[in-house]
C-alpha cells in the first residue's frame, strides 16, 4: 500500500484509503515543501498522484519534483502523476495544461461534480493534494465554498476510496470556517514556524485523526538542501 511520509511517520499504520485529512498552515511554515515531499513519498511508494495546484505554477511544481529526484516527464505520460492546474484560474487566463480548471467559482465546480466528470469508480492508490484551499474564498461566498466541501468534495474522496489532503491558510477564515472544516476531516494536521528569541523552527503536529492512534506532539523538520522535508527523529 502507498504510504504519506510525515502524516504516516506519525500513526500507527497508513492513514486509510478514502481519508480526508486537512492542514491547517501558517503562511511561513514548511507545507508547501512539505507537499511535494508527501507526493514524491506517495509516488515511490506505488501510488498515483493527483496535485491541485493553486498557489504556483505547475512547472514550478514540476521544478521541486525534480529537484527531489523525481521526473515529472514520463510519470504524467504514464498517468502516475497528475498536475491540475487552479492557479491559472486566479490570475484571470485560461490555462494551456492538459488538466486545469478554468473557473473556480463552487456554481461551475458544481455543475463538474454533477455531471459525473470529478467523481467517479474507486481508485485507492490515488492521493489528491491541494496545496491551498484558502484560494477559494477569494472568489466565493464563505458559507458556499465551505459547504462544498462538505457537500461535494470529502464525500467523492470517501466513494472514490481515494486519499485527499487539502491545505488551507491559517488566520484568514471566520472561526465558523475553520470548525466546520476541521468537524467534517477524518484529520487535522498543523504545520508551524516556531520562533524562540534567535532561533526558528519548523515544525508540524498530528492535532487530531479518528480512525488510528497516533503521536500528537509538534515535531520538528528538516529541510534539505534540495528542499526536501522530512521529520527530526
Amino acid at each position: 500500500m502507498p504510504r504519506i511520509p510525515l502524516i504516516d511517520d506519525l500513526a500507527e499504520k497508513p492513514i486509510p484509503n478514502g481519508s480526508n485529512i486537512l492542514v491547517e498552515f501558517d503562511a511561513t511554515s514548511q507545507w508547501y515543501n512539505a507537499s511535494i515531499s508527501m507526493g514524491a513519498g506517495w509516488i515511490r511508494s506505488g501510488g498515483i498522484l493527483a496535485y491541485n495546484v493553486t498557489t504556483q505554477s505547475p512547472e514550478r511544481v514540476r521544478k521541486r519534483l525534480r529537484d527531489i529526484h523525481v521526473n515529472p516527464g514520463p510519470l504524467e505520460l504514464a498517468g502516475t502523476l497528475r498536475i491540475f492546474d487552479w492557479y491559472t484560474a486566479t490570475l484571470g487566463h485560461k490555462s494551456g495544461e492538459p488538466l486545469a480548471q478554468d473557473s473556480l467559482r463552487i456554481a461551475d465546480l458544481s455543475i463538474q461534480f454533477s455531471k459525473g466528470e470529478l467523481p467517479g469508480p474507486p481508485i485507492p492508490d490515488v492521493l489528491g493534494i491541494t496545496d491551498s484551499a484558502s484560494v477559494l474564498a477569494r472568489f466565493n461566498d464563505e458559507k458556499a465554498w465551505v459547504e462544498f466541501a462538505l457537500t461535494r468534495a470529502i464525500p467523492s474522496s470517501y466513494s472514490r476510496q481515494s486519499t485527499s489532503i487539502d491545505g488551507i491558510l491559517n488566520g484568514v477564515h471566520s472561526d465558523w470556517a475553520y470548525r466546520q472544516l476541521e468537524a467534517a476531516y477524518d484529520g487535522v494536521v498543523d504545520f508551524r514556524l516556531e520562533e524562540d528569541g534567535k532561533r526558528s523552527r519548523d515544525i508540524m503536529r498530528i492535532r487530531s485523526l479518528r480512525d488510528l492512534t497516533h503521536n500528537r506532539d509538534w515535531h520538528e523538520l528538516k529541510v534539505s538542501k534540495n528542499l526536501a522535508v522530512t521529520i527530526i527523529k
